[in-house]
């Protein structure tokens, strides 16, 4: 028991010396938190498309088609910037980046509207950037169907004069669209807070992993000891994921709490149970890393390493594409990522409120995922990086003998 603790003190001093005079990973362990969250919140931001470019072919040319121009123009997300004669002169338009999207108003559409039977305008749009068509959409829909039900109203006073106590003084079927957890239906505030637990999961992973590159290439400042007896690994691994706990807890508070804080993001969960349900997550992560140490065999494999994982893991997340329509191997592959607990946990209790009780499946599985990857790291350590930095430690001696 002495020895496995005298190990642990050892392997903490000698990794934390290491850590400091090492600017690589010091720069993945605080800077890439620090920064990367901004970087990418600014990015998104401001959250919603606003007065996307427009342009009209009207074919009709009435005073209900222009009505529906003026609506469309008075709409938060589309702009009318101006008539086109005919459709090719509106292609051209969008050719040219001018505008990004075209309604076109076939000749009888007031005729038909009048007549109650359906009117339909054509809409185009841009496709390079599904945020724009969006907007188009979400204006022209809600346009159409204002219209429409003023259309209606005023035939029914018509017919039956009566009924304008009932249809004019008020909406027979009020809509009131709310979003939970995302009261701006802001692109920023549905993607950022899964973004934020991937940023987390990729600074540990990387940081863990240089250090097992920065190990082999100074094998005299680390936490092993190549030419004396077999230290406890176990120790080993438990003083290094201590430090790199400690390392990380400002970094983390900063992204779970402070980034949302900055940028106004739902945060309708409760901090202190948003920590305890990261702490596996980020354990998990740092036994992955060690894993990853097995094959990082210079500090810059894991810029390698990072441009293989990254979009791997975010696609394996569920933020592009829902994970219930995952194929069984590629769902597989995500179960065993920690970021796609994560992600589900956190998104749940950050943007929706859930208690920890509540995102219990996530929960107990980053503990299991912790579990089976420290059993890996302690293979990793003991069978692969142990071994290869005695020998690296002999090939340095004999060249400077």
């Amino acid at each position: 028991m002495k020895k496995f603790f005298r190990e642990y003190y050892d392997t903490f001093l000698r990794e934390g010396r290491m850590v400091k005079g090492d600017i690589g990973i010091l720069i993945f362990f605080i800077l890439l938190p620090l920064a990367y969250p901004i970087v990418y919140s600014l990015i998104y931001n401001p959250e919603l498309v606003r007065d996307v470019k427009m342009v009209v072919v009207d074919h009709d040319r009435t005073p209900l088609s222009r009505e529906l121009t003026r609506r469309l123009d008075a709409t938060e997300g589309i702009r009318l910037i101006g008539y086109a004669s005919d459709l090719s002169e509106a292609r051209r338009a969008i050719d040219s980046h001018k505008a990004y999207g075209i309604l076109e108003i076939p000749e009888g559409f007031a005729r038909r509207a009048g007549r109650l039977e359906q009117a339909n305008a054509v809409m185009y749009c841009e496709m390079s950037l599904l945020l724009r068509y969006r907007a188009i959409l979400v204006g022209a829909t809600d346009v159409m169907q204002d219209l429409g039900a003023t259309l209606t109203t005023e035939r029914i006073d018509e017919i039956a004069p009566l009924a304008e106590t009932i249809t004019a003084g008020a909406d027979l079927m009020p809509i009131h669209n709310v979003t939970m957890g995302n009261l701006e239906s802001g692109f920023d505030s549905f993607i950022m807070p899964g973004i934020l637990i991937l940023i987390l999961q990729q600074s540990l992973v990387l940081a863990v992993g240089m250090c097992g590159g920065a190990s082999r290439e100074h094998p005299f400042r680390s936490c092993y000891a190549p030419f004396g007896a077999t230290r406890p690994i176990i120790a080993s691994i438990l003083a290094r994921t201590t430090l790199f706990l400690m390392i990380a807890l400002i970094p983390t508070l900063y992204i779970i709490h402070y980034v949302p804080l900055m940028f106004r993001f739902p945060m309708a969960g409760n901090i202190f149970e948003e920590i305890l349900f990261i702490l596996p997550m980020m354990l998990s992560s740092i036994m992955l890393g060690m894993i990853f140490q097995g094959v990082v065999r210079e500090r810059e494999s894991v810029f390698l390493l990072w441009v293989v994982t990254s979009v791997i893991f975010l696609f394996l997340s569920g933020l592009t594409w829902p994970r219930y329509a995952f194929r069984a191997p590629w769902l597989f592959l995500s179960d065993c990522v920690p970021a796609t607990w994560g992600v589900e946990g956190f998104i749940r209790m950050n943007t929706n409120g859930a208690s920890l009780s509540q995102v219990g499946e996530s929960y107990r599985n980053l503990w299991i995922l912790t579990g089976v990857y420290a059993i890996g790291a302690y293979v990793v350590q003991r069978f692969v990086q142990y071994p290869a930095v005695r020998r690296h430690a002999g090939q340095s001696v004999s060249a400077s003998c």
